[in-house]
């Protein structure tokens, strides 16, 4: 997905969160953090969840909402 793309706005993107990908459902430049609602560019896009569906900003972030998760 680039700017060129019909559709394509300069917002929050709805992602998909794979195993080991992830899918652009609505396009958009960045997601934000569920932990610290940091912005991240969907290029520099590196931690989730797939069971909870969550972005993280880095593996800090990643790591406190595994330890918060109440399975």
């Amino acid at each position: 997905m680039n700017i060129l793309d019909p559709g394509f706005t300069p917002g929050e993107a709805k992602i998909r969160y794979m195993d080991a990908d992830y899918v652009v459902i609505s396009p958009g430049t960045f997601v934000r953090c569920a932990v610290t609602g940091k912005i991240i560019a969907i290029d520099d896009l590196k931690y989730w969840s797939v069971d909870r569906q969550e972005a993280y900003v880095d593996v800090s972030a990643a790591y406190k909402a595994y330890l918060n998760q109440k399975d």
